[in-house]
C-alpha cells in the first residue's frame, strides 16, 4: 500500500493485519491490535498575505515579502481508521478508553508504517463520530505540523530497515576534522533549517559568501538557513566540527 497525500487511501485486505502506525511509544497493531483501514493526509494550507488596494483591480501578494522568501504553512489534518477485533461492549469500551487515556490531546511523534523514514508531531484525538463499535470501527483524527521529519538526525546512527531508496539521504556529518579548509555540502529538503554546530576549538565557517565564527561548543547562527538542494559550508580552523540538521518535507 502506498500512501497518496491529501486523499484518503484504504488499506487493502492484505496489508491490515501487517501494518499499523507508532504514535509515541506505542504500536496501534502490536500493542492494541487494530487493523490499519485507511489513512487522510491533507496538504498544509499556505499562510499567504494578501492587501487590497481601493479603486484598483485585485489585490497585492506580499506572501514572499513577508516571509524572507519562502512560503509558510498551517498545520494538516491526519485521520487514521482502524478495525477493532469483536468485542462485548465492555472490552469494546475499556480497550477505547485504554487509547483515550494514552494519546488523547497529547502532543506525540507518530510514524506511519509505510513511511517508516519520516515521523510527524501533532496531536491526535478519538474522533468520537467517527467511531462506532457496531462497525468494530475506531477513528483517531487530529493534525500535525506541515513538514514530516527525517527519522535521523545527522548526528544519530543511520538506520538501514527504516531507509527509503527512492527518497532517502545518508547523512554522517558528526565529527568531522577540520585541518585548515573543509568543505561540507548538505542536501537540503523544502523546509528550511537552521543547523547546530558543535566545535571542539572556535573555528570559522563560511556560506553564501558571508564569514562567521563559531564558538567552541554548540551554538547556532541564524543567519545560516539550509534550504532544498545543496548547501555548501566552508570550515577554516583546527580541530572538529559537528552539524546538526534533521530535514524536513511536505
Amino acid at each position: 500500500m502506498t500512501l497518496r497525500i491529501g486523499r484518503r487511501e484504504e488499506v487493502s485486505d492484505l496489508k491490515r493485519g501487517t501494518l499499523g502506525v507508532l504514535i509515541g511509544d506505542k504500536h496501534t497493531l502490536k500493542d492494541w491490535g487494530l487493523g490499519w483501514l485507511a489513512v487522510t493526509l491533507g496538504f498544509p494550507e499556505p499562510k499567504t498575505y494578501e492587501q487590497d488596494v481601493p479603486c484598483a483591480d485585485g489585490t497585492i501578494d506580499l506572501t514572499e515579502a513577508m516571509t524572507g522568501g519562502d512560503v509558510k504553512y498551517k498545520n494538516r489534518s491526519l485521520s487514521l481508521e482502524f478495525e477493532v477485533p469483536d468485542r462485548d461492549f465492555g472490552d469494546w469500551a475499556n480497550k477505547v478508553s485504554e487509547i483515550a487515556n494514552y494519546l488523547h490531546g497529547q502532543k506525540m511523534k507518530i510514524i506511519l508504517d509505510n513511511d517508516k523514514a519520516f515521523y510527524y508531531i501533532g496531536r491526535l484525538t478519538v474522533d468520537a463520530e467517527k467511531t462506532d463499535r457496531e462497525e468494530s470501527k475506531l477513528v483517531l483524527s487530529g493534525d500535525v505540523e506541515p513538514y514530516k521529519y527525517e527519522l535521523c538526525s545527522s548526528l544519530e546512527d543511520w538506520l538501514w530497515d527504516p531507509f527509503n531508496f527512492n527518497n532517502g539521504i545518508i547523512r554522517n556529518y558528526k565529527d568531522l576534522e577540520v585541518n585548515g579548509t573543509r568543505t561540507l555540502v548538505i542536501r537540503g529538503r523544502r523546509k528550511k533549517v537552521i543547523p547546530v554546530f558543535e566545535c571542539s576549538t572556535a573555528m570559522t565557517v563560511s556560506f553564501d559568501g558571508l564569514d562567521y565564527n563559531l564558538p567552541a561548543g554548540r551554538s547556532k547562527v541564524f543567519d545560516i538557513y539550509l534550504g532544498e538542494g545543496d548547501n555548501e559550508l566552508v570550515f577554516t580552523g583546527n580541530g572538529t566540527v559537528s552539524v546538526d540538521y534533521r530535514g524536513g518535507m511536505l
